[in-house]
C-alpha cells in the first residue's frame, strides 16, 4: 500500500492515541523543512507511557510494511523521535514537551490537532 505523507501521518496520530498520548498535534513541514513533510506531537504522563505510545506506533505501522529509518530517546524515555522518513513522530513526557516547545520553534507551520473521532 502506498500511503500519502499525510496518512502516515494520521496513522501515527491514531496510533498514538490508541495508547492514550495527549495533545496529539500534526505541523505540515512540507514547506518549511526539506528533511520531512510532517512533525506528529504527542505527550504522555510517563516514561512507561511515552514508551508505551512508541510501541505501539511502532507496531501499528510494521503492520502497513512502514519501519522507522531511525528511532531516538527511547532508553530515557523522556523524548522519543522516530524517523519515518516524510514524516517525524516526537513522543514527549509533559515537562519536556513544554521545555522544547517545538511548537513555538515551528509557529510558521500550518498545524492541525488529531481527535480520536477523527479516527473512527
Amino acid at each position: 500500500m502506498n500511503l500519502t505523507p499525510q496518512q502516515v501521518a494520521r496513522k501515527i496520530a491514531a496510533a498514538a492515541s490508541d495508547k492514550k498520548a495527549r495533545d496529539i498535534l500534526l505541523l505540515n513541514m512540507e514547506n518549511l523543512s526539506p528533511l520531512t513533510d510532517y512533525f506528529i506531537i504527542a505527550s504522555a504522563d510517563n516514561v512507561t507511557l511515552v514508551k508505551a505510545v512508541a510501541d505501539n506506533i511502532e507496531e501499528k505501522l510494521a503492520e502497513e510494511g512502514i519501519l522507522p529509518s531511525h528511532t531516538e530517546g527511547y532508553a530515557e524515555g523522556r523524548w522519543i523521535l522516530m524517523d519515518y522518513g516524510d514524516c517525524v513522530a516526537h513522543i514527549f513526557l509533559e515537562e519536556d514537551r513544554d521545555f522544547y516547545n517545538l511548537e513555538q520553534l515551528w509557529a510558521d507551520a500550518p498545524s492541525e490537532s488529531f481527535a480520536e473521532e477523527e479516527n473512527e
